[in-house]
C-alpha cells in the first residue's frame, strides 16, 4: 500500500530525478577509491576525467600539482601516471613484477584481441617474447643478415635523396626505408619505394598511428558500445586496420605456398614452424591470428618510431648545422668517403653517438611509452596500487627530468659525452622504457638509426630551404613527430 502511495505521487520529472540520483550513488560506490590511492583531479559522473587530455604535456601539468604519481578516471577504469626518473625506474625496474601486465585497452583491443608480440599477457606473452627475441637474434647478431639489409637499404636510401633536385619532405622516404628493414625480417623482402599498393598500406598505418592520438578517437576507450555505433576516427582507425591485416593475410598465404619449415627466410618462416611445435599447446596462443597480428607488431612498432626519431635528427641538423659538421667531420675521420658505415665504427664515433642519443632523448618520439598494469596489489611511492590498474609511465618527464640533465630542456650532445669527449651512457635514457616490457626491438633501432644517419651525413649536407625556418615544435599522434618540413640536401 505504502508503495503505491509513493508509485501514484511520482510523476515523470520525480522519477527521472529518481533514477538519475541512484545511478549517481552507484557510481560513486563503484569508483570510490581504495584508502591511500594516488591523488588526481576530481573526476565527473559516470564520465572520469573524460575532458583531461591524455598526453604528455597535460601530463606534466598534472604532475607538478599533484606530485609524481597521481590517478585518473577514464570512464570507469583508474589509471595511475607515474613521472620523474627515480618513480619510473622504481616502477618499470625495481618492481618489473608488479606492473608487467597490458590492460584492456578497447581502442587497441578491438584490432589486436589481446595477443600478438605486444598486447598478449601471461603464458601466451612470454612464448611471444621469447620467440620474437630468437628471431631478431638469428637474422640480427649472429649470422649479420640485419646488418646487411639496413647497409643495402642505406644505398636505396641515399640514391632516393639524390633524386630530389629541390626542397623536399622526408618523411615518405624515411618511412619507406625503415619500413623495408622490418619487411626484410617479416617477409623476406624489400618494398620498392614507388610501389604504390605497399606505400598505401604504410600510409594507413601511419593515419593510425596519427589519430590513436587524439580526443575524439580516445572517447572510445570511455564507452566503446556506444561509440562501436557511431562515426568517428576510431572508425577510420578499424577500416584501416582491417585493410592492413588483409594484406598481412595475403603475405602468410603466400608463404605457406612454398614453405620449408628447414630453411625459414623470415619471421613468417619461423612463426609457422613454431605453429607446428605448439599445435599440442593452444594456450601459447600460435595460431594464424597471432600470426598476424604479431606482424602488425613488427611493422607498426618497427617502423613509425624509428622513422620519427630520423625525422627529428634531420631536424636537429637542420637547425644545429655547427653540431652537423662535426658529425661530418668524424664520419670523415673514421669512415671516409670509400666504404659504408658499419656497426663496428660506433666504438670510434663517440660524437656522432652523443648526437644520435640526444636526437632520442630531445626528440621524445614516445613520450608516454604504452599502458601497463599492475598484475598484483603493491605500493608505489608510499601510494597504494590494487591489482588491475592501469599504469602511465610518463617516459617524457624521465627525459626532462631537471634531476637528470643538466640542460633538460636544449639539445646538447654534451649530455651523453664525459669530460675527455668520450661516450657516457646516462641512466635516464630510456626512450625504449624499461624491464620487461621494454621494447623488444630496440637494437634494431639502435642499428638502423646509427647506420642510417651515417649513411646520410657522409654523403649530404642538408640546410633549410630558403625563406623558410622549420618548427622544433612537434605535433602529438600516440606518438610526437615533428611537424611536416621541407629540406635541401647537396652532395658532400
Amino acid at each position: 500500500m505504502i508503495l503505491h502511495l509513493i508509485y501514484d505521487s511520482f510523476d515523470f520529472k520525480s522519477w527521472i530525478i529518481l533514477i538519475f540520483v541512484f545511478l549517481l550513488l552507484a557510481d560513486i560506490i563503484k569508483n570510490r577509491n581504495p584508502s591511500n590511492f594516488p591523488p588526481g583531479p576530481w573526476p565527473l559522473p559516470f564520465l572520469g576525467t573524460v575532458f583531461t587530455k591524455m598526453d604528455f604535456r597535460t601530463m606534466n601539468k598534472l604532475a607538478e600539482v599533484y606530485g609524481n604519481i597521481f590517478s585518473l578516471r577514464v570512464g570507469s577504469e583508474k589509471m595511475v601516471v607515474v613521472s620523474g626518473y627515480k618513480m619510473v625506474k622504481e616502477a618499470l625496474v625495481t618492481q618489473n613484477d608488479s606492473f608487467v601486465e597490458r590492460p584492456n585497452v578497447p581502442l587497441f583491443h578491438k584490432v589486436y584481441k589481446g595477443t600478438g608480440l605486444a598486447m598478449s599477457n601471461g603464458y601466451r606473452w612470454r612464448t611471444h617474447r621469447k620467440f620474437g627475441g630468437l628471431h631478431l637474434r638469428m637474422f640480427g647478431e649472429e649470422k649479420k643478415i640485419l646488418e646487411h639489409s639496413i647497409q643495402q637499404e642505406s644505398v636505396y636510401l641515399c640514391d632516393a635523396f639524390k633524386t630530389e633536385k629541390g626542397p623536399f619532405n622526408p618523411m615518405t622516404i624515411l618511412n619507406g626505408a625503415v619500413s623495408n628493414i622490418v619487411a626484410c625480417l617479416t617477409f623476406g623482402q624489400r618494398f620498392d619505394y614507388h610501389d604504390e599498393y605497399y606505400q598505401r598500406i604504410l600510409r594507413l598505418d601511419n593515419e593510425c598511428v596519427q589519430l590513436a592520438g587524439s580526443p575524439r578517437a580516445q572517447l572510445y576507450n570511455v564507452c566503446p558500445w556506444l561509440l562501436e555505433y557511431l562515426p568517428g576516427p576510431h572508425q577510420t582507425m578499424f577500416s584501416n586496420y582491417k585493410q592492413i591485416t588483409d594484406f598481412l593475410r595475403g603475405e602468410i598465404i603466400k608463404h605457406k605456398e612454398n614453405w620449408d619449415p628447414s630453411n625459414p627466410r623470415d619471421f613468417i618462416d619461423n612463426y609457422l614452424t613454431e605453429m607446428e611445435k605448439k599445435r599440442s599447446d593452444p594456450e601459447a596462443g600460435f595460431n594464424i591470428e597471432g600470426l598476424v597480428i604479431s606482424c602488425l607488431d613488427m611493422i607498426e612498432a618497427g617502423t613509425e618510431t624509428s622513422a620519427s626519431t630520423l625525422r627529428w635528427g634531420l631536424l636537429f641538423m637542420i637547425k644545429y648545422p655547427e653540431i652537423q659538421k662535426k658529425v661530418q667531420a668524424e664520419i670523415d675521420r673514421v669512415i671516409g668517403q670509400s666504404r659504408q658505415p658499419c656497426l663496428a665504427d660506433r666504438v670510434d664515433m663517440p660524437y656522432t653517438e652523443a648526437v644520435i642519443h640526444e636526437m632520442q632523448r630531445f626528440g621524445d618520439v614516445v613520450p608516454l611509452g604504452f599502458p601497463k598494469q599492475s598484475a598484483k596489489d603493491t605500493t608505489l611511492g608510499g601510494f597504494f596500487i590494487p591489482k588491475g590498474t592501469s599504469i602511465s609511465t610518463n617516459l617524457s618527464s624521465v627525459l626532462h627530468d631537471p634531476n637528470e640533465w643538466e640542460t633538460p630542456d636544449t639539445f646538447n650532445p654534451g649530455h651523453f659525452l664525459n669530460e675527455n669527449g668520450q661516450f657516457r651512457k646516462r641512466d635516464a635514457f630510456l626512450p625504449f622504457s624499461a624491464g620487461k616490457r621494454a621494447c623488444l626491438g630496440e637494437q634494431l633501432a639502435r642499428q638502423v638509426i646509427f647506420l642510417f644517419f651515417t649513411s646520410l651525413l657522409q654523403q649530404f649536407t642538408v640546410t633549410k630551404c630558403p625563406g623558410e625556418e622549420p618548427s622544433l615544435e612537434g605535433e602529438i599522434w600516440f606518438t610526437y613527430v615533428p611537424s611536416p618540413y621541407r629540406m635541401c640536401v647537396s652532395s658532400r
